[in-house]
C-alpha cells in the first residue's frame, strides 16, 4: 500500500475474523508502515443485496483510494462491490448486476487498487472478477461479473488457513472441487454463441479452453491428494497450504472458463434456505455454506453432463481415485458420480438436499431460482430443460 501511495485505505473483514490472527497480521503491518485506514467489519457471511449496499455506503463515505479484503469469498466479494460502486457513484445498484436480474452493464470506470487476502481455501475470489450475493426479494443468488473488479493483488498466505474449523475447511474445499470439475467440463470456448462484436461485451466466463484446463486439472489433482488430509488434521500444514494454492489455481481456471450447473443450481439452494445452520459457522442466520450447496448436486449433474465429452468426465474420475482400466466410455457419468458420492460419504457430508431441509415439494421453487442463472447454466456442455432441472434436484435429495 505504501508503494501504491495509498492515503486512505478501507480494510474489510467480518466480525469473526476481526478477532483472529489473519486480521491481526494485517493491522500490525498497516500500523508498522503508518498507513491511514478505516476498518469495516460488518461483512455478512453469504452476503445479501442489503449487506452489499451497507458496505458500498461505507466506501462512498470514506472516499478511499485503496482497499484490503481479509476473509473468505463473502469478504472479498463485498469489497469488490464496494470498490466498484464507490468508483461509479451515479450508478444504480442493478446497473452492474448480471442480466436478467440486473442490467449487466459493462464496467467502464477506473477502480481503485484492491488487495485480497483469502483466509479460506475455497472461492478463489482473490483471482476472479465475480462478486456473488443473495438477492433477497427473489430469494436467489446472483452477482456482478466483470474483469474490471478483479483484485489488483492476491496474497496467498498458508498460515491464514490455520484458523479455519474442520467443516469450513471441508465446505470451502468442495467449492474448489466443483470449480475445477465444472470449468474442465464446461462448454468449450469455440462452441459458445453469440460472439459479441465488441470485446467489452464479452462475458467474464469464456467456456473451457486450453488455458483454463491446465489450472482446473492441476487444482483437481491437489484436491484429490490434500483435501481429506486438510480436513482431518488441522496440524497438516502441507495439506492446508496446498489447498490454499488449489483454491487460487481453480479460481484462475473458472474465472476464465466459468462454472455451470452445480453453481447455477446452488444459488437457489442457498437463497431458499429455511432453518439449516451448519456446524462450525458462527452466524446468527440460517445458511447453506456455498461449497456445500454446490457439491450436493454434483453426482447428479456430472451423470447428466457426461454424454458430452465423456472422456473428460472419466479423466476427472480417475484423478479422484476411480479405477478406470476396464471402464466403458459410455459409463463415464456414472463412474464420476459414484466417485463423488464415495468422496462425500468419507467426509461425513449431509445426505443430500433432504438433509439440509428440502423436500420434493420445494423442487418447483428451486427450478424457478435456477432459470435466471443463465450466466452459468448456458455454460453446461449439455443444454437442460426445466424437466431436466427438476430431475437433477430430485436425484440430489438423497446421495447415499
Amino acid at each position: 500500500l505504501q508503494n501504491l501511495g495509498a492515503r486512505r485505505v478501507c480494510l474489510m473483514t467480518d466480525k469473526n475474523l476481526s478477532k483472529l490472527p489473519p486480521v491481526n497480521a494485517v493491522l500490525n503491518s498497516l500500523a508498522k508502515y503508518g498507513i491511514n485506514f478505516q476498518m469495516y467489519d460488518n461483512v455478512r457471511v453469504e452476503p445479501t443485496d442489503q449487506s452489499f449496499l451497507d458496505a458500498i455506503q461505507f466506501a462512498k463515505k470514506g472516499e478511499f483510494d485503496a482497499y484490503v479484503a481479509v476473509g473468505g469469498g463473502s469478504v472479498m466479494d463485498t469489497c469488490k462491490a464496494a470498490n466498484l460502486y464507490a468508483a461509479s457513484p451515479s450508478s444504480e445498484f442493478l446497473d452492474y448486476v448480471n442480466a436478467p436480474i440486473g442490467k449487466g452493464k459493462p464496467v467502464t470506470v477506473p477502480l481503485n487498487p484492491l488487495i485480497a487476502v483469502p483466509t479460506t481455501s475455497g472461492t478463489g475470489s482473490e483471482t476472479t472478477g465475480v462478486a456473488i450475493f443473495d438477492f433477497k426479494e427473489l430469494k436467489v443468488k446472483t452477482g456482478i461479473a466483470s474483469r474490471a473488479i478483479k483484485p489488483t493483488l492476491g496474497i496467498i498466505d498458508p498460515l491464514h488457513t490455520l484458523s479455519m474449523p474442520e467443516r469450513i475447511v471441508a465446505n470451502s474445499g468442495f467449492d474448489v472441487l466443483c470449480h475445477a470439475l465444472e470449468s474442465y467440463t464446461a462448454l468449450p470456448y469455440n462452441e459458445r454463441s453469440p460472439c459479441p462484436s465488441n470485446p467489452i461485451s464479452r462475458p467474464a466466463y469464456q467456456g473451457s479452453n486450453p488455458v483454463s484446463d491446465v489450472w482446473a486439472l492441476h487444482a483437481l489433482r491437489i484436491v484429490a491428494k490434500c483435501l481429506k488430509r486438510a480436513i482431518r488434521n488441522p496440524e497438516d500444514r502441507e495439506a492446508r497450504a496446498n489447498m490454499h494454492l488449489a483454491s487460487a489455481f481453480a479460481g484462475i481456471g473458472f474465472g476464465n472458463a466459468g462454472v455451470h450447473l452445480c453453481h447455477g443450481m446452488s444459488y437457489p439452494i442457498s437463497g431458499l434456505v429455511k432453518t439449516y445452520k451448519p456446524k462450525d459457522y458462527n452466524v446468527d442466520h440460517s445458511l447453506v455454506p456455498h461449497g456445500l450447496s454446490v457439491v450436493l448436486t454434483s453426482p447428479a449433474v456430472f451423470a447428466f453432463t457426461a454424454q458430452i465429452h465423456p472422456e473428460r468426465h472419466l479423466e476427472a474420475a480417475e484423478i479422484l481415485g476411480a479405477d478406470i482400466r476396464t471402464a466403458r466410455i459410455k459409463d463415464a457419468g456414472l463412474i464420476l458420480a459414484d466417485t463423488l458420492r464415495k468422496f462425500l460419504f468419507d467426509l461425513n457430508v449431509d445426505d443430500g438436499l433432504a438433509a439440509i431441509g428440502y423436500s420434493k415439494a420445494d423442487i418447483p421453487a428451486l427450478v424457478k431460482g435456477t432459470l435466471p442463472q443463465e450466466r452459468v447454466t448456458k455454460l453446461s456442455p449439455r443444454p437442460q430443460t426445466e424437466e431436466d432441472l427438476s430431475a437433477l434436484f430430485e436425484a440430489s435429495m438423497k446421495l447415499y
